[in-house]
């Protein structure tokens, strides 16, 4: 059966663009990327706002930060399935899920599983539980933190909060706004 999908609310921009919006979303795509992402066309109504929001992107993806692939794509698929943002869940999975190690039973536990599925390796399973805290507590108790501190250090679980709490108010962007789905992207399973 085909889920159909609501409208935007905010619809992505469309081609052609103005050179400028055309030089920015050139900026905010991946070089590999078929298209400019619908979550960037989005983004390109408020331009100011997709010129601020790349340099701290930019940072948490690229190679300045501390964090493992992995470790990253662990808080950020688990983030938004928490949030029921398939958007950005999708895209996600099929952009990094090999590169990061994934298995499918892995993919699945991160997706709808919990902190104790077998499928999950203790690093991933604590990644798994820090975002569960955070999602459902606002905070992390004290039993769990020293456990993160054991595996991260102070500057990489700086990052790991910082992160699942970016990727939350991308979720937030891509369900509120409707951002249309990519052809390409992974989707949630039934």
């Amino acid at each position: 059966m085909t889920r159909t999908e609501p409208s935007p609310r905010i619809a992505p921009v469309a081609p052609p663009y103005e050179p400028e919006m055309d030089a920015m979303l050139r900026r905010m795509t991946p070089p590999d990327a078929v298209d400019v992402l619908q979550l960037f066309r989005v983004f390109a109504r408020h331009p100011l706002l997709a010129e601020r929001m790349m340099p701290w992107g930019g940072f948490m993806l690229g190679r300045h930060a501390m964090l493992p692939l992995r470790d990253r794509e662990v808080v950020i698929d688990r983030v938004c399935a928490r949030c029921g943002a398939e958007y950005e869940w999708g895209v996600h999975v099929a952009a990094f899920a090999k590169a990061a190690g994934f298995t499918p039973a892995q993919v699945q536990a991160i997706e709808r599983g919990r902190a104790d599925d077998a499928a999950l390796t203790e690093r991933d399973a604590l990644l798994v539980r820090l975002v569960d805290a955070l999602h459902d507590t606002a905070n992390v108790d004290d039993d769990l933190w020293a456990q993160l501190a054991a595996v991260w250090s102070e500057p990489q679980l700086l990052e790991l909060l910082l992160l699942a709490g970016w990727y939350r108010a991308i979720s937030y962007v891509c369900n509120a706004a409707r951002v249309p789905l990519e052809r390409w992207q992974a989707r949630f399973s039934a």
